[in-house]
């Protein structure tokens, strides 16, 4: 078992522990074998608005975490046989990659648009629909649930069912009685997510229970439930266009990013061709 020493960092005085010393030797806060963690590598990481305590806090987590990640690589060096080439070899792989994706979001955030038509987003719903199957039941529905001592219910049912020309009925009975109510009539909303408080929530076959059903009244010990159903999209339909238009825009701007990308790419190997920065040399 190897020595680990942390100092007790909550006795401390927080940031002032960071302070010039007289001695000239780094102040060590942890170690592990003969890896040491020294004050100053954490000293700029503190967050400038934590008070003494906190900053303490934050010191000792820190050291903590550190020793546990050199215990582990500790641990791997002993029980696995790395090739060292291979690994530094990945580092620098990784190193690369990072600088370059810096690089690409530098050039992609300069000149991004992100404005999107309703002409693109029409046209590319047009050419991709195979793309949008729905995997989940739509509706475009009203929905209320009042208690089953509510009185006059048979104002809701009637306004219901005379929908949308009683609607001011309607909303007068909804405000006054439903302790919950669904009424925007245009929205296309997840089916399931509307029979969620419902008795209905265990029908096997819900496709085929909204191809059967327009208008559904059920209840239990305590509420009515009703549901007015308007349109429909099952699953394996293809999934309507308003309700997926945000979801189509993301894919566009993230076309046009992969574009910039080739674009910097493009545009970097012809400045350095012209140049003659580079040459390749055949066998």
């Amino acid at each position: 078992m190897r020595n680990i020493l942390i100092f007790n960092i909550l006795l401390l005085a927080g940031c002032q522990y960071f302070q010039p010393k007289e001695e000239t030797k780094e102040k060590v806060i942890a170690r592990v074998g003969e890896k040491e963690l020294a004050a100053s590598n954490i000293k700029e990481l503190i967050p400038a608005n934590l008070s003494p305590t906190d900053s303490a806090v934050f010191v000792e987590k820190f050291a903590l975490d550190w020793v546990k990640k050199q215990l582990m690589i500790s641990r791997a060096e002993e029980a696995i046989d790395f090739n060292e080439a291979r690994i530094q070899k990945k580092v620098l792989d990784y190193q690369y990659a990072l600088m370059v994706h810096e690089l690409e979001k530098k050039y992609i955030d300069a000149n991004l648009d992100e404005e999107v038509s309703d002409e693109e987003i029409q046209d590319y719903y047009n050419e991709k629909a195979e793309n949008f199957v729905l995997r989940q039941n739509l509706a475009k529905c009203i929905y209320f649930k009042v208690p089953s001592k509510a009185p006059n219910v048979w104002r809701l049912r009637r306004a219901l069912n005379n929908y949308p020309k009683d609607t001011v009925q309607l909303w007068e009975y909804a405000n006054e009685h439903a302790v919950k109510a669904f009424v925007e009539d245009s929205v296309w909303v997840k089916f399931d997510e509307v029979l969620m408080e419902t008795p209905l929530k265990d029908v096997n076959d819900k496709s085929a229970f909204l191809k059967r059903n327009s208008s559904v009244e059920v209840r239990d010990e305590d509420y009515i439930y009703f549901l007015r159903i308007f349109e429909h999209r099952v699953v394996g339909e293809i999934a309507p266009l308003e309700f997926i238009r945000e979801n189509v825009s993301d894919i566009i701007i993230n076309k046009r990013k992969i574009a910039l990308k080739k674009e910097l790419e493009k545009k970097i190997y012809e400045e350095a061709e012209q140049t003659n920065a580079f040459e390749i040399y055949s066998n």
